[in-house]
């Protein structure tokens, strides 16, 4: 077939190889920079600890303690062990999108094992030699700790670092979207809004019938039988398939295409596999099965979530009480009236239940609407704080405490949303196999107010089939982050 040549030979597009070069001779040296940080990182942490013993009064402070050079070979020891299980977490793997969340429990679980080791392997390796020197438990704790803290600040520096460079166009990876479809705009579309990620966007490969003209900026480059060529042109590193209803075939020819040199290669999921979630092989009787459901919650699971819930509700109406009564105080000012609105939702297997929230619209608000919009004249002046806060929520801990809600999960709809949508969302009664939530996976993500319900849908079910404590942490986490710094996307 004949090439799209007006976007194909675009001078603007051809990939400078000396740049290339020196972009990558960037990236190694970043590389290098990763590790030497994070040894600086692990050498300041052992001099505090050493340091910390005599002056902090946690542990009984030594008499005549070893000279710091001493400690010269456990130091050489703890960088080497550290650095090794970083390595072999892949801690030094470049990830596009990492939370800090998880970076910063991934990093303290490596600190923590490699500093364990260490103290039990100085013993062993340096007993009865020149090496030797008294590794007290005091001052292992403190270098423990120290180590912990100023790894994760030395990541957070390299992080600033390469994500400055990456915005200024320094370090980036060619990429290759496949296909013309909603979800290759979507991905296009987020690249490039995130310039942090680190692509450069050199074109799109779409199908035989719709390989000209250019989509949301970018150059369509050709269709498939284009593909060989313009990895090698554009010297391409990555390349992101989004054909989500490509068949089997199909996926499988376009990967062989893009198997060339070291490119990286992607492919977004078909609707079989996000609807599944995190599949796994099981066995019955020596025949493999696919399981594509196995919800997460269930036995002692459960046990787990509801005393988490418990103990967080309990502590946060605790806490929470003199600021709750100020809140209600300054309604009733403001607005006489009921402090508190109830209202009929949806929760566990689509049960009712009367979900307790701080009014926050004037007394008469269900007479004029129900569904709430931007700008709703019926939002009071401490109601618009709090919903933009999403202070509003906290007497929700309430329905917490009494087993209506849990902490975390899909949040509930009345009964006449929930009425509709069954009928028009694929799986959207599944969400109710699980207690609603004050907050949850969708919340924290923006997928609220006047948003698409079915991608709502889409976010509670990944949640009820990939629920963790970890991931109920980082959630909780998140939501009390976005109301202290007043980030609640589409709270109204």
């Amino acid at each position: 077939m004949a090439r799209n040549s007006t976007a194909y030979d675009a001078p603007d597009t051809v990939i400078d190889v000396t740049r290339t070069h020196h972009m990558q001779r960037i990236k190694n040296t970043l590389a290098v920079l990763k590790v030497l940080i994070d040894v600086a990182m692990l050498i300041v942490a052992f001099v505090l600890g050493y340091r910390a013993r005599e002056v902090l009064p946690l542990f009984a402070i030594p008499e005549n303690p070893p000279e710091f050079e001493r400690y010269g070979p456990t130091i050489l020891l703890q960088i080497v062990v550290v650095v090794t299980l970083f390595f072999v977490s892949q801690l030094y793997h470049q990830r596009r999108t990492y939370s800090r969340f998880d970076r910063v429990r991934d990093l303290a679980g490596a600190v923590t094992i490699g500093s364990l080791i260490v103290y039990g392997m100085q013993e062993f390796i340096f007993r009865n030699t020149l090496l030797y020197v008294n590794y007290p438990r005091s001052m292992f704790t403190y270098v423990w700790l120290f180590s912990v803290v100023f790894v994760v600040l030395g990541r957070e520096v390299f992080i600033k670092i390469q994500g400055e460079l990456r915005k200024r166009g320094t370090i980036q990876d060619n990429l290759l979207i496949i296909g013309a479809g909603r979800v290759a705009r979507d991905i296009l579309g987020k690249i490039k809004d995130n310039p942090y990620l680190g692509y450069k966007i050199v074109g799109v490969i779409t199908s035989r019938d719709e390989h000209h003209g250019r989509m949301l900026g970018v150059d369509i480059l050709g269709d498939y039988d284009d593909i060989s060529d313009i990895i090698d042109r554009f010297n391409v590193h990555q390349v992101i398939i989004a054909l989500p209803d490509a068949k089997r075939t199909e996926l499988v020819d376009l990967v062989t295409r893009c198997q060339r040199g070291q490119v990286d290669i992607k492919v977004y999921p078909d609707i079989f596999a996000y609807m599944a979630g995190d599949m796994n092989v099981d066995e019955l009787g020596g025949t493999p099965l696919l399981t594509v459901r196995d919800i997460a919650l269930r036995g002692w699971r459960l046990s787990l979530k509801r005393g988490m819930d418990i103990v967080g509700s309990t502590i946060g109406l605790i806490f929470l009480s003199p600021l709750m009564l100020l809140t209600a105080i300054t309604i009733f000012l403001e607005s006489r009236g009921p402090v508190f609105y109830t209202q009929i939702r949806m929760g566990l297997d689509g049960r009712p239940f009367p979900m307790i929230k701080f009014r926050s619209m004037r007394v008469d608000a269900d007479k004029i609407a129900d569904w709430t919009v931007e700008n709703d004249p019926r939002v009071t002046r401490i109601g618009r704080f709090m919903r933009r806060t999403n202070w509003d929520e906290i007497p929700q801990l309430v329905n917490v405490l009494l087993g209506h809600m849990s902490l975390v999960g899909p949040r509930p709809e009345q009964p006449q949303y929930v009425r509709e949508f069954r009928q028009s969302i694929p799986r959207y009664m599944e969400r109710h196999r699980e207690k609603a939530g004050v907050t949850g996976w969708a919340q924290i993500r923006g997928l609220r107010g006047d948003t698409s319900i079915a991608e709502r849908t889409h976010a509670d079910l990944w949640y009820i089939e990939n629920w963790s404590l970890w991931l109920d942490m980082k959630i909780v986490f998140w939501t009390i982050m976005q109301m202290l710094l007043r980030r609640n996307t589409n709270a109204y």
